[in-house]
């Protein structure tokens, strides 16, 4: 595993970037139900549950423990009370098995937010969120709204950028749906 994530960032180094995201603002957002942790505890995930408390920020990764991934999960956590001040809950997911996402809920995550494991991939294909250089997840974030719409989506495989752009957008979407 470690080989192809290698790959894939040797890819995207020499000019290979992956795609934008797939699912245009406005798209529905596919339902779905997966397995996750939270503070290292396992939990099912219900997206429909989710978003009868308000809209969703659904951001996939590729791994677990690497650099980008745990810094972004360490900005997500930093900033998981100014989504909660929107009403928004905040969902990582990746290709790692559930083991895995125990650990990285409590260790990166910092008992602020769950992940979710998708090691068959079917959630992250259901949000064309796959890399296309490697069975992993790209980094997408998206904004779901309570009527089940993307509201947002932003792709980069730069983690910097993704906490920012998708509080922006829930900042928005409840300064219309007071």
């Amino acid at each position: 595993m470690k080989l192809l994530f290698a790959c894939a960032l040797a890819a995207m180094a020499a000019g290979l970037t992956p795609a934008e995201a797939e699912l245009a603002v406005g798209a529905l957002a596919p339902d779905f139900t997966a397995q996750g942790a939270l503070g290292g505890k396992e939990f099912t995930f219900k997206l429909n549950e989710a978003l009868s408390r308000g809209p969703v920020v659904l951001y996939f990764y590729p791994k677990s423990f690497t650099k980008g991934c745990t810094l972004e999960a360490h900005d997500f956590a930093e900033a998981s009370e100014k989504f909660a001040t929107y009403g928004a809950t905040v969902i990582g997911i990746s290709h790692d098995d559930l083991a895995t996402q125990e650990k990285f809920s409590s260790e990166e995550c910092r008992n602020k937010f769950a992940v979710l494991a998708d090691p068959d991939g079917k959630v992250i294909a259901a949000y064309d969120a796959k890399l296309p250089v490697a069975p992993m997840a790209n980094r997408v974030s998206y904004v779901i709204t309570p009527d089940h719409k993307i509201a947002h989506s932003y792709t980069a495989m730069d983690y910097s950028q993704h906490v920012s752009q998708t509080l922006t957008a829930v900042q928005k979407w409840k300064a219309a749906h007071p």
